[in-house]
């Protein structure tokens, strides 16, 4: 076989020097006479072909380069020099763009306060030590995201996408439990580098993680990778939607042989790091860990550059063949020290007619920043932490000078062993030519700490906690009789930031186990450990119909919180519990509290068991529903049924007849199963016997097996026909048309609001007849009334009119 390799540095034909021909059993270089005079052509789809002139065209030798092949090893140094010094700036480009997210992140790595400072201002000795604010901050995040991300029993749950059944609940359970496994004890690497991530993301702002299949080992890789080894430009919107993408690593000089030799690098000579050349945030950390690179270093710096080129040779056609001038997105090796281009790969799926480019990387952000990275407790409560450490050494310094005063002493006063500081309870002799002692010194005046900077130290370590939500939730002080709006109202104030945090990570989990499920579905065949499914149904088991999430709630991120939800979810459930599982909600509260084995502890729930068609109308009568089961007589029970439903108490209760017709229904399916089953078994054992009578050993029988669809269909039809026999039955004996019903109805209300009119108006006349007799009787009363006293009033007069006449006789006989 001859492998061939052409430079695409322009459509001419490449000259000698750019032309490698190895024939098997001859060393490189060396070409067989019969194929000097060969030329090299160069087709559309990237593959070589050596053409004799003499043969008109005729194709002689041909490779087919495949889809994730090398392509450095065929472009010429021409190009790849072109390729080279165009990505190299362009990283440079990126690297100056985030040149100041770069700066405060490496600034701020000192507030951890992780080495002690030797200061000599503003005395030798002063004090350099840091307020642990930011390390307590980050500490606390840590230690709560690492439990509710990787929690003991696995990361990972399914969910299934569209209708629930008992074959995609299987199935979402084998995808569920797989990987778990796959990710707590295959991938080795997960869970440190999880662990070291969550304490770099509230540092940094920003980590990411790398999933891929790495060749060496054979399985999924997910790497986590600091902020600084991944270059993205710093006015980018998101990972999917960047120009480049930059992976910085460090590869010692047996991995890149390891590579060369698997052919994924090209064999070219590369150049050793040198000092300083780290970076700022590298020198930092570096500093921080104690870290001093010697000049014996071994490690080679390899951009590994996500990027869009239009490569010459393999551009873009549509369908006529035509160039459409399109970038199409590559993975670019390089080099930093050298500039060499180790590989060119493609970075599409080769079936995707998009060609849209393949991720392998997935952002985890702790706050949104203004650009690409996010920002972290040193961007936001940096200068917090600053102030505060410079508060503490102003009041340690106080101290220390309060303890150890110095001053002036006269100039001829002498100290023996002056040079040594006074140990507690030692005297020692002092010369005063005043003789005063007192008179011959005068201290410095240094003040005690003071109280006002101790009170602003604590007004600022407040404000940081409290931004940072580390500050200690009082759960104890939470009345259980508290009403559940105020429970929650506390939970959600204390855990705003928390919760917005933790839901950016969960999106990003997300995305990253999609993308681990993606790799591994297109590299498993078989399961690792022992199933009862056959192992060759793994493929088919990560399909569109199963989704794979967190198992973190994206809402909630502390057991504290999840077990006050849960309590609030218990005092819900028995206040009220009739309409809530009471069962249920005792399992949540375990399961907060992280309990195993909560069947041993719960009772079980009752199962349903098959009854007669007595105890099944009894059911029905209380209000609670019946279920049907295979090997049942459903012909009698249907019967049953039947005439239940025909008692004129059950016609008029809704809720009964709807139980009763469902039963009925879910019996008919259950008949209509079990009869095609029992047939298609008759049907099976005949063609046997048959094959058998035909002379055919019975091991090699091999009955015809009919499709789901088909089954499907025969029950189907099975199902109309027992519905068609038993319509009679079920159809009511007098139907009646609702409008005739509906208009009788209204005739009987009219004529019913017609009689209460009459009567109402009949009572009205009555009511009208009384009325004006009793008015008739009064103005009589009344008259009779006025009478009597006209008459009283006459007989009045008249007695006053006699008594006045009796007087006046009596004056006249007086006078007489």
């Amino acid at each position: 076989m001859v492998d061939s390799a052409m430079g695409a540095g322009g459509p001419a034909v490449p000259s000698e020097e750019d032309i490698l021909i190895e024939v098997e059993g001859q060393a490189p270089g060396i070409v067989d006479e019969t194929l000097q005079d060969m030329i090299v052509q160069m087709n559309e789809d990237g593959s070589a072909e050596l053409v004799d002139p003499a043969q008109e065209g005729e194709e002689v030798l041909t490779e087919e380069y495949s889809h994730t092949a090398n392509l450095a090893e065929i472009l010429s140094d021409a190009v790849l020099g072109e390729i080279s010094s165009d990505i190299l700036s362009k990283i440079e480009e990126d690297i100056d763009s985030r040149g100041e997210w770069e700066d405060a992140l490496a600034k701020g790595l000192n507030l951890l306060g992780i080495n002690y400072e030797e200061r000599d201002e503003p005395f030798a000795g002063a004090s350099g030590v840091t307020h642990p604010l930011i390390s307590e901050s980050v500490t606390q995040f840590q230690s709560q995201a690492y439990k509710e991300m990787l929690p003991a029993g696995g990361p990972i749950r399914t969910a299934v996408v569209g209708m629930e059944s008992p074959e995609t609940l299987a199935q979402a359970k084998r995808v569920k439990d797989f990987m778990n496994y796959y990710v707590t004890e295959i991938m080795e690497e997960y869970d440190p580098d999880m662990d070291q991530m969550l304490f770099y993301l509230p540092l940094s702002g920003s980590t990411f993680k790398k999933v891929y299949f790495d060749p060496s080992r054979q399985r999924a890789i997910s790497k986590f990778i600091p902020a600084e080894d991944l270059v993205v430009n710093y006015s980018a919107s998101d990972l999917q939607t960047a120009e480049r993408v930059t992976h910085v690593t460090e590869m010692s000089e047996n991995d890149i042989i390891k590579m060369q030799m698997a052919t994924f690098y090209r064999d070219v000579d590369l150049s050793r790091n040198y000092d300083g050349e780290d970076g700022e945030v590298k020198d930092k950390i570096n500093e921080i860990q104690g870290i001093r690179p010697t000049g014996e270093d071994d490690m080679y710096t390899i951009y590994e550059c996500h990027t869009y080129l239009d490569l010459e040779g393999f551009e873009d056609t549509d369908v006529q063949g035509e160039q459409t001038g399109l970038k199409l997105p590559y993975i670019v090796s390089i080099d930093k020290n050298s500039g060499e281009v180790l590989s060119v790969v493609r970075n599409w799926d080769e079936e995707d007619p998009l060609r849209k480019p393949t991720q392998y990387f997935v952002h985890y952000k702790f706050l949104p920043g203004l650009g690409f990275y996010g920002f972290g407790l040193v961007h936001m409560i940096g200068g917090l932490s600053r102030a505060a450490t410079s508060i503490l050494r102003q009041l340690i310094d106080a101290g220390t000078l309060s303890n150890l005063p110095a001053g002036f002493k006269s100039r001829g006063t002498r100290i023996k062993n002056d040079d040594e500081p006074i140990q507690p309870g030692e005297f020692r002799d002092i010369d005063a030519p005043g003789g005063d002692v007192r008179s011959s010194f005068l201290p410095l005046p240094y003040k005690e700490p003071s109280g006002t900077l101790a009170q602003l130290l604590g007004v600022l370590v407040e404000s940081g906690r409290r931004y940072a939500s580390i500050a200690d939730a009082n759960i104890q002080d939470v009345n259980q009789q508290m009403p559940v709006g105020t429970t929650v109202a506390l939970l959600e104030r204390g855990s705003r930031v928390m919760s917005a945090i933790h839901k950016r990570m969960h999106y990003a989990q997300k995305k990253e186990f999609r993308l681990l499920a993606e790799i591994i579905s297109e590299t498993i065949d078989a399961y690792p450990y022992p199933q009862n499914v056959p192992a060759e149904i793994l493929p088919q088991d990560f399909d569109s119909r199963i989704d794979v999430l967190p198992i973190s709630d994206p809402n909630i991120f502390s057991m504290a919180q999840r077990m006050s939800l849960a309590q609030t979810q218990l005092q819900l459930a028995q206040s009220n519990p009739e309409v809530h599982n009471l069962r249920e909600a005792y399992r949540r509260m375990y399961e907060a509290l992280e309990v195993k084995n909560i069947d041993a502890i719960l009772k079980p729930e009752p199962q349903a068991q098959p009854m007669d068609p007595a105890a099944e109308h009894a059911a029905l009568l209380k209000g609670e529903p019946i279920q049907a089961f295979p090997g049942q007589n459903h012909d009698a029970h249907i019967a049953a049924h039947t005439q239940f439903m025909a008692m004129p108490l059950i016609k008029n209760n809704p809720l009964v007849f709807s139980f009763t017709l469902g039963n009925i229904q879910e019996r008919i399916s259950l008949k209509a199963t079990e009869e095609v089953q029992m047939m298609l078994q008759q049907q099976m054992q005949e063609f046997v016997q048959q094959q058998v009578a035909a002379g055919m050993p019975p091991e090699m029988i091999q009955p015809p097996q009919m499709g789901e669809e088909q089954i499907q269909a025969m029950i189907s039809a099975k199902v109309a026909e027992i519905t068609v026999d038993l319509a009679p039955a079920l159809m009511p004996e007098d139907p009646q048309d609702p409008l005739v019903g509906i208009r009788q109805a209204e005739v009987q209300i009219a004529a019913a609001d017609q009689q209460r009119k009459s009567q109402k108006d009949q009572v009205e006349a009555m009511l009208d007849q009384a009325k004006m007799a009793q008015q008739a009787q009064q103005a009589q009363e009344r008259l009779q009334t006025t009478k009597d006293i006209a008459e009283d009033r006459a007989a009045v007069n008249r007695e006053r009119i006699e008594t006045q006449e009796d007087i006046a006789v009596m004056r006249e006989m007086g006078k007489r």
